[in-house]
């Protein structure tokens, strides 16, 4: 059994191509070659745990991952992510490996998440993108849209004034150009890629503030609980994508915007699907489009064997 700790793990996640392995398990799972069991979730007064796990078809191992977020830990000084993944044999059922990655490689896979579905759905001139929180995932999903877009001029909107500033110090330090801002609407108004990165309950994004043409990716609702976007935008907009309907029937944006009778589950396409030309996305640089990222357990298989197999 291989164990990889976090700081192995930081050097070897540069050389892997990672947008391309998790776009093959998206694949796989819009065509019915993934097995993925329901999330197994354990709500905590402080935290919340999430139980992620799956295999997919003709492939040599299976994953299970803990992943738990404790959104309180900044003033402890610690990070609020955490995690482990445990990778085995589809074989034997043998441990190949543990993953100690502390949470960086569910990081990781959801942030490039957000790059694919901008790949595949973002309008062809992006003139601005729009970073809705400060923490680390809004860093990373900025980060893992290079490859994506040139585009490096950016407003971000957060509640503190003190992380805006830090946001726009750490990321303009990077080559950005960072615009920070706490007015939602001028965010939306300035800028036609959207990612959306918060744990908050209540809409902060609403219907009448989204131009034509806008691609909006929504990260940070990945329970039944959390909901960033308002219902409205998802019914007018002209293309919802789910990473997995099955899971977001459940949790996420497209939970909320069916159970509030916004859309119905035929409005729904999956990232799987567009991404093998099975079904198309985006159809004209004014068409608004959401991608609801849940997290699935295909993206935990992909970047968890492509770390194990660098490391061998």
């Amino acid at each position: 059994m291989l164990l990889i700790v976090r700081d192995e793990i930081e050097k070897i996640l540069p050389s892997l191509d990672l947008m391309s392995a998790i776009e093959a398990g998206f694949v796989a799972y819009s065509k019915g070659h993934a097995n993925i069991p329901p999330v197994g979730e354990l709500v905590l007064e402080k935290g919340e745990v999430h139980i992620k796990y799956g295999a997919i078809s003709g492939e040599d191992c299976y994953v299970i991952k803990i992943a738990s977020g404790f959104y309180g830990n900044a003033a402890l000084g610690l990070p609020s992510s955490n995690g482990v993944m445990l990778l085995f044999s589809q074989t034997t059922g043998e441990l190949l490996a543990t993953l100690l990655d502390e949470g960086i490689l569910t990081d990781a896979r959801t942030a490039v998440a957000g790059a694919i579905a901008a790949k595949y759905l973002a309008p062809s001139d992006i003139e601005s993108i729009g970073i809705v929180g400060t923490g680390v995932q809004a860093r990373l999903q900025l980060q893992y849209l290079k490859p994506v877009t040139t585009c490096n001029k950016v407003m971000v909107w957060g509640r503190s004034l003190e992380a805006l500033e830090k946001y726009r110090s750490d990321m303009s330090a990077l080559g950005y150009d960072v615009t920070p801002t706490q007015d939602m609407e001028k965010l939306a108004a300035t800028c036609n890629l959207i990612v959306t990165t918060t744990i908050t309950e209540v809409p902060i994004l609403k219907s009448d503030h989204i131009r034509p043409g806008t691609h909006i990716s929504a990260i940070g609702s990945d329970t039944p609980h959390k909901q960033e976007l308002d219902c409205t935008i998802l019914a007018q907009a002209d293309c919802v994508v789910a990473d997995s309907i099955e899971q977001c029937k459940l949790r996420g944006e497209i939970f909320k915007a069916l159970q509030a009778q916004a859309i119905s589950g035929s409005d729904v396409m999956e990232l799987g699907n567009i991404i093998s030309g099975q079904q198309k996305g985006r159809t004209s640089d004014t068409d608004i489009t959401v991608f609801d990222s849940t997290g699935v357990a295909v993206q935990d298989i992909q970047i968890a064997r492509a770390v194990y197999e660098q490391a061998l």
